[in-house]
Order: C-alpha cells, then sequence, then structure tokens
C-alpha cells in the first residue's frame, strides 16, 4: 500500500521562489468525501489519476497513476467539481528533502501552502526561513475542501 505521510505550512513571504520557477497545476475532484478523494490533477502535458484515503495524524493511503492528458482534461473539465483549483508549484530542494509550495490562484488567489512529505510521522526536516503556522490537521486547507469553501470566501 501505498502510503502519504505530509506536513503543511503558511508561508510568510516568497523567498521559497527564489532560485526555483514554478509549474502550473490543474486539478478537480470526482469525489470529496472525507473516507476517500479521488483527484484528477494536469500537470503540463500529463494527467494523473489520484485516490487518497482518510487522513489520521498525518498519513493516509494514496494511489497515484499516470492516464492519457486528453482523458484527465476532459474529466478535468465535465465531471469534476467546480470550481477547479489552479495553482502554481514550486519545488524547493533542502537537504535530502523537497519542500512544494502551492501558490494558489484564482478562486485561491492569496493561499500559499508549503507541504513536506517524510519516511515516518516523527521524521525532522529542516525549517527555511519563509515557513510559517502548521496547518496539517486543519481540514479548511485541504485542496478537496477549497473547492467548497475558496480562500477568497473565507
Amino acid at each position: 500500500m501505498a502510503k502519504e505521510i505530509e506536513r503543511k505550512f503558511l508561508v510568510l513571504n516568497d523567498d521559497y521562489k527564489k532560485g526555483s520557477e514554478g509549474i502550473l497545476y490543474k486539478q478537480g475532484f470526482l469525489n470529496t468525501h472525507k473516507e476517500r478523494v479521488v483527484r484528477i490533477r494536469l500537470v503540463g502535458k500529463k494527467g494523473y489519476l489520484t485516490v487518497k484515503g482518510l487522513t489520521s495524524n498525518i498519513s493516509r493511503c494514496e494511489y497515484e497513476y499516470e492516464i492519457p492528458f486528453d482523458e484527465a482534461e476532459h474529466m478535468l473539465n465535465e465531471i469534476c467539481e467546480k470550481p477547479i483549483i489552479i495553482k502554481k508549484r514550486y519545488k524547493i530542494p533542502r537537504e535530502s528533502f523537497v519542500w512544494e509550495v502551492d501558490e494558489f490562484l484564482e478562486d485561491n488567489k492569496g493561499l500559499v501552502i508549503a507541504e513536506i512529505e517524510l519516511e515516518h510521522e516523527g521524521q525532522e526536516f529542516p525549517i527555511p526561513s519563509w515557513l510559517g503556522k502548521e496547518v496539517s490537521g486543519d481540514p479548511k486547507y485541504y485542496n478537496a475542501n477549497l473547492v467548497r469553501f475558496p480562500y477568497l470566501k473565507w
């Protein structure tokens, strides 16, 4: 079973952009039930289908598969819940880790979240100067919830 162990943080400033170029992500959800999330994602010219289970602490099962771009695009535009999540993702290497910083656009403009994936829940990691408050356990910051309750409406 694939397992995702992830911590999320707000971002204090845009220093994370230094030396990194963001990549546009578009994603939508076929299912946003709290026990399971089914996501469609476009990254560049690739499409992905991802299934995630219920989060327990900072862990959950995750399965991700590359799917044909045209099919992913059709599902995103025609089947997924609206609005679609659009964001720029910056990947920032630090020591043996890679921070992923998502700068949300459109209905979630102004929200910037940094994520780090870990091998186990107690694993220590480097803390960049631009890292703010931890929001790992706060469901309002889950991408699936940003569809129903976009940041601009908070």
